[in-house]
C-alpha cells in the first residue's frame, strides 16, 4: 500500500488478505519451531538451570541462617560467661566488704572494751585511794 490513492476496493482486499495470509504462515512456523523437538531440549535444559539456581541460592540462604545461628549463640554463650563472670566479682566484692566490716567492728568493740577497761581501772583506783584515805 505504498500509494493509497490509486488502489481500489478489490486491491486492498487482496492486499489484506495476502497479508493475514502470510501473518499466518509466519504464526504457524513459530509453532513448528516451538513443537520441535529441539525446542523442548532446549526448554528443559532451561528449566535444569532454573532449579540449579534455585537450589544454590537456597543451599546458601540456609548456610547464610546457620551462620548467623551460630554467631547468636556464641554472642549468648559470651554473655552468659560475662553475666557470670560479673556475678562472681560481685560476690567476691561483697564478701570482702562484710569480712572488712566484720573486721572494722570486731576492732571498735576490742577499742570499746578496752576503754571500758581503762575506765573502770580508774574507777577501782579512785576508790582505793579514798578507802586508803580513810
Amino acid at each position: 500500500m505504498n500509494s493509497p490513492k490509486n488502489t481500489s476496493v478489490a486491491d486492498r482486499l487482496s492486499a489484506a488478505a495476502n497479508a493475514k495470509k502470510a501473518l499466518l504462515e509466519r504464526a504457524a512456523q513459530a509453532r513448528a519451531v516451538a513443537d520441535s523437538p529441539e525446542a523442548a531440549e532446549r526448554r528443559r535444559a532451561r528449566q535444569a538451570i532454573v532449579a540449579a539456581r534455585a537450589a544454590r541460592e537456597a543451599e546458601r540462604k540456609a548456610a547464610k541462617l546457620a551462620e548467623r545461628a551460630r554467631q547468636a549463640a556464641a554472642l549468648a554463650a559470651a554473655q552468659a560467661a560475662e553475666a557470670a563472670a560479673l556475678a562472681a566479682k560481685l560476690q567476691a566484692e561483697k564478701e570482702a566488704a562484710d569480712a572488712a566490716f566484720a573486721e572494722r567492728t570486731a576492732r571498735e568493740a576490742a577499742e570499746e572494751a578496752e576503754k571500758q577497761a581503762a575506765r573502770d581501772a580508774r574507777y577501782a583506783a579512785r576508790k582505793a585511794r579514798k578507802r586508803k584515805g580513810r
